[in-house]
């Protein structure tokens, strides 16, 4: 599957993080952005319109549910696909991001396979 006409924000306040998220979805061929934190997720989101959100939860000033919340209440943002990536794995905090809209939740550390699946999984379904 070609997926270089796709985008990828990955918004983690953790620049280890990014960079091995980056290294992670490269071989995909997908075009890479990055925000340090959530508002400037928010604002990457709101202009370029990635096609998926790689999205830390545990962020500075805003969270990983609240700028999921902000996106899915943007109609110009709604439709895009939220991959929660965060050290919070519980039950309840797989349900609020769910609640919130995610697409799905990996926990860290993040299994190169497992997030690379789920970013081919939710690329390929709908646009």
């Amino acid at each position: 599957m070609d997926l270089s006409e796709r985008t990828i924000l990955i918004a983690d306040d953790n620049a280890q993080n990014v960079e091995l998220l980056e290294a992670f979805v490269a071989p995909l061929g997908c075009r890479v952005l990055t925000a340090p934190d959530g508002e400037r997720a928010v604002s990457i989101a709101s202009t370029e319109k990635p096609d998926l959100i790689l999205l830390d939860i545990m962020m500075p000033r805003v969270s990983g549910y609240q700028v999921c919340e902000r996106l899915r209440k943007d109609p110009s943002t709604k439709g895009i696909k939220v991959l929660m990536v965060s050290a919070l794995g519980a039950v309840n905090d797989i349900e609020r991001a769910n609640e919130v809209g995610a697409d799905g939740m990996l926990t860290k550390p993040v299994v190169r396979e497992d997030l690379v699946e789920a970013v081919v999984r939710l690329l390929s379904s709908g646009s």
